[in-house]
């Protein structure tokens, strides 16, 4: 078997949303992902179901280097693929250059895939630039972690003291020795600094004193690792420019259940209120094999087409599609969808909407569909288990309901179990449909995710969640993943008043 490689990807300081497309590429294809303690959890929900997942942190439950460099060339030698994902920045205080130096030594191919490194990430979520030009234009970067063996470096301090702006990382545990050094050799213990915990992630916490005092402070605030130190003029910018700590989510993580492929609005919704979004999909689409009696039927004509989700609109396209035809091969007849989002998937799919309700709800697109139904055949392009609520509307006014199954709904099978992505901290769950509810449940939901609050995206969604016995916190008014990003700020507001 010819020889793997691998591949030193760095994960980024935290946010998800700050991997790089490539390290994403890489995780998503690898045969096999060893991977870090700072690195986020979520992000092995982007591995493929088969692929070796190998912990590889350091202390309790982890490897020491040498278990890791050995891992990685058997690995390699086996003709595995092997990301080596690494927190932050794999050639920056990340031991990059030994594993790779390893892999040299060992005739293993190596790749780097370079992340954003926390140095740098850190401070500017906490609103404090590294460089400015009216306050530093130099800066130096130090590991504040003590040595692990006599042969280790350790920092010059007095060679640090000159730049402008001084970023040390991994020193809490050490940070009154550190600043002690750093006044020591020559640094002002007037000056500004900061001490930033878990960066850019929900949990993140900025204590701010005089490079004297910071150790005190940080004491006094019960500060843990992972924490960068900061030290410079650029610190006092905080309080100008202090931007993600002010948005109305900050600090809230919150799981998008929504299924592969369709958690985007949602999740970039809550990103842009402060909130880390993790998704990890709780029901998937299985579409139907197109059925050619239902298909004959089609060429009856319709007074209406009813689409209640988007995953009906595009799914029927797809049906349509794998028989060789396209949208000319809807039936005759207006088309009404249940909101906005299923609306833009049915102008995706070639036909235009001629009617949506009030209230996006399948009860009120029973309700407010326009014209006499009695008698009058409707078509539901859908699943084959019809929501009640419409059902029974379309039928007390007298419609002749036809249902053409173009999908159903499954549990998928996660790579990382439900209960450790939520029990990594998860502080509120999205529902966004009745199934989703029922998947999560499905998947320990209840169990994992005791305390964390619940948020439903409309009444039905929030039944069901009751339903599989959830508690549920906060229902949208607007049936959207905007309004449910409103309702959920509103919820927050109010907890914070």
């Amino acid at each position: 078997m010819s020889v793997g490689k691998v591949i030193l990807v760095g994960a980024g300081p935290g946010d998800l949303g700050l991997i790089t497309v490539r390290a994403l590429e890489v995780l998503r294809t690898a045969d096999a992902v060893v991977y870090d303690r700072l690195a986020n959890p979520a992000l092995l929900g982007e591995c493929r179901k088969d692929a070796k997942l190998i912990y590889a942190g350091k202390g309790p439950g982890g490897m020491k280097q040498p278990e890791i460099d050995a891992t990685l060339v058997e690995l390699a030698r086996a003709g595995h693929t092997v990301c080596r994902l690494k927190g932050g920045d794999p050639f920056l205080f990340g031991r990059g250059g030994e594993e790779a130096s390893h892999l040299v030594a060992n005739g293993v191919p190596f790749e780097v895939v370079p992340g954003v490194t926390s140095a740098i990430a850190v401070p500017a979520y906490a609103g404090i630039p590294v460089t400015d030009r009216r306050f530093a234009s130099t800066v130096a970067m130090a590991s504040g972690h003590p040595a692990e063996d006599e042969a280790e470096e350790r920092p010059r301090w007095n060679e640090l003291t000159g730049a402008d702006t001084l970023v040390v990382l991994m020193g809490v545990g050490a940070l009154r020795e550190v600043t002690g050094e750093l006044i020591a050799a020559g640094r002002d213990p007037q000056e500004p600094a900061a001490v930033i915990e878990r960066g850019t992630t929900p949990g993140q916490r900025t204590v701010v004193a005089r490079l004297c005092d910071i150790a005190d402070a940080t004491e006094a605030a019960g500060v843990r690792p992972p924490a960068i130190l900061v030290a410079g003029g650029v610190v006092g910018l905080r309080d100008t420019l202090a931007w993600a700590e002010r948005k109305p989510l900050w600090g809230v993580r919150a799981l998008v259940t929504r299924p592969a492929g369709q958690a985007e609005p949602l999740s970039a919704a809550l990103r842009d209120a402060g909130a880390e979004a993790v998704e990890f999909p709780c029901i998937e689409m299985r579409p139907l094999p197109p059925d050619a009696g239902v298909l004959t039927s089609l060429e009856r004509p319709y007074e209406w087409i009813l689409f209640v989700s988007a995953n009906g609109a595009r799914a029927a396209a797809a049906a349509l599609r794998a028989t060789g035809r396209d949208s000319r091969a809807f039936p005759p007849g207006r088309i009404a969808a249940v909101g906005p989002g299923t609306a833009a998937a049915v102008e995706g799919a070639g036909l235009r909407v001629d009617f949506m309700p009030s209230r996006y709800t399948v009860a009120a697109l029973a309700e407010e569909l326009p014209g006499d139904l009695a008698g009058k055949a409707v078509l539901l392009p859908g699943r084959a288990q019809v929501n009640p609520r419409l059902r029974d509307g379309l039928t007390q006014r007298g419609a002749d309901i036809s249902v053409w199954p173009v999908y159903d709904i499954g549990t998928p099978q996660p790579v990382v179990p439900l209960a450790e992505i939520v029990g990594s901290g998860v502080d509120l769950v999205t529902l966004t449909s009745p199934s989703a509810a029922g998947g999560f449940a499905e998947l320990g939901g209840k169990e994992a995710a005791a305390g964390a609050r619940i948020a439903c995206i409309g009444p039905p969604t929030a039944e069901a969640a009751q339903g599989v016995g959830l508690n549920v916190d906060i229902v949208a008014e607007e049936h959207t993943a905007a309004g449910l990003v409103d309702a959920i700020i509103k919820h927050a507001k109010g907890r914070d008043q």
